[in-house]
């Protein structure tokens, strides 16, 4: 089906898009352009105007061309142009978050995928540590078959509200979102471990107090990556039942960065176990505590309403799904 018959058929074929259009509260022109919109979803989704081209079939300068003319129409700047790629601005959230299911309907209904392009790319965003340790080597198979991957890292929180607004097709967050809006599943426990270097078990093992493994820890330098001490708080909550009255010796907010430090000797930590794993096997690190019940974290496979349009978003899900069963 053409485009120009495409938007003759839309009101049949999708109502939602068309009164999407059709509703002066919105932030939209009254005669907005499919064609644009389906441009500014893809630039939104990939973050790039370039990254986007392909996707749509149509030329970089073209790609552009159809934004600032979105923009002009809008009256609103719709993206922050940076060096490499581009930022959404809070008006392009918004409009994503519009225009976003209605579009994916359509594509489905021609039978194009997401948005008709050349290209369905999935868009899965998670913790940064996680993805690497855990998540792209259980997509590799797929990515060897053909499934083409955006890969974003972040917070639980940004990122959901990105996926509200459908930059993400799969977010992997540390917490359920709340409410009914988004469709969630658990996919794994993580365990959180005490770990410090052999040399650090070692003093701690000999100090007088070593009974008391908090006592003993106190002249420990700790390294976490806020200075909250989240992760640390919690386990000493959780697993000794005692408020954590250390100072962090060394911040940084990065879990490599923190692995790294204590490979090193800069202190302990508590780190999840899925990051430090292969260091415990190997002997770089040593786990200073084995509590009965260590603590967990639950991490959850959240969609994106419309999401599942495109098939490869379920052949992700279900690897993940099956995947993290061994995690």
């Amino acid at each position: 089906m053409g485009r120009a018959s495409t938007l003759v058929g839309m009101k049949n074929r999708t109502p939602e898009l068309a009164a999407l259009l059709a509703d002066p509260g919105r932030q939209l022109p009254a005669r907005a352009d499919l064609n644009l919109l389906r441009t500014f979803l893809a630039v939104y989704r990939s973050g790039s105007f370039t990254a986007a081209a392909p996707q749509l079939g149509l030329s970089q300068p073209t790609v552009t061309a159809q934004i600032r003319t979105l923009e002009q129409q809008t009256g609103r700047e719709l993206f922050t142009r940076l060096p490499r790629g581009v930022e959404p601005t809070p008006p392009a959230h918004e409009l994503a978050g519009q225009v976003a299911g209605p579009l994916d309907a359509l594509a489905a209904l021609e039978g194009g995928g997401p948005l008709s392009g050349q290209t369905a790319p999935v868009h899965l965003a998670g913790p940064s540590e996680l993805l690497c340790v855990r998540v792209l080597p259980a997509l590799a198979p797929l990515v060897a078959e053909g499934l083409e991957l955006r890969v974003t890292q972040g917070l639980t929180e940004p990122l959901l509200e990105e996926l509200r607004g459908g930059r993400h097709d799969l977010v992997i967050a540390t917490r359920r979102p709340r409410g009914r809006a988004l469709e969630s599943a658990p996919l794994a426990d993580e365990e959180y471990v005490l770990v410090a270097s052999p040399a650090w078990a070692r003093r701690v093992a000999a100090h007088p107090e070593a009974g008391d493994l908090c006592a003993a820890l106190r002249d420990v330098p700790l390294v976490t990556y806020a200075e909250d001490l989240p992760i640390a708080r919690r386990y000493w909550r959780n697993v000794f039942g005692k408020q954590l009255t250390a100072r962090a010796a060394v911040t940084v907010p990065n879990l490599y960065a923190v692995l790294s430090a204590v490979n090193a000797g800069a202190g302990y930590s508590v780190l999840p176990h899925s990051l430090c794993q292969e260091y415990l096997d190997t002997g770089r690190l040593a786990r200073l505590h084995a509590p009965e019940e260590p603590p967990l974290n639950t991490l959850f496979l959240v969609q994106r309403p419309g999401a599942d349009a495109n098939p490869d978003v379920l052949r992700v899900r279900e690897r993940l799904s099956a995947a993290a069963r061994g995690w």
